[in-house]
């Protein structure tokens, strides 16, 4: 897949306009139009600012095509969920995320003791 459809995949799963995003990265929408439509490549400095308008590392942005292909067999109301998470204020945000990080540290040590009694 190449890099303006990745990007436009990404936008559009994320619920952005173009225009949202050619704002946050700081440039003309008509640039942002031709970048996603293949028409022009972006500097790297371009793909760096238009990852975070999309709030996306690089390393996601590129590794999108896995996402997208993982997410096509996973469970479409997961995806449903993460929309809604967006929707959130910042501080309800970031509550749920503490949940989540002490649910996924609670797992590892858990993980971690299972296979130290195992040895």
């Amino acid at each position: 897949m190449k890099l303006g459809d990745t990007i436009k995949k990404v936008r559009e799963a994320k619920g952005l306009s173009q225009k949202q995003v050619a704002d946050a990265a700081r440039m003309q929408q008509s640039q942002y139009s031709r970048i996603e439509g293949g028409k022009t490549d972006p500097s790297f400095s371009l793909v760096m600012r238009i990852a975070k308008a999309l709030g996306v590392t690089l390393t996601e942005l590129f590794n999108a095509n896995e996402i997208f292909t993982d997410l096509k067999s996973a469970d479409k109301t997961l995806m449903e969920k993460l929309r809604l998470i967006d929707t959130l204020d910042d501080q309800e945000k970031q509550s749920l995320f503490n949940i989540v990080d002490s649910l996924v540290a609670k797992k590892k040590l858990k993980d971690t003791l299972s296979s130290a009694l195992a040895q």
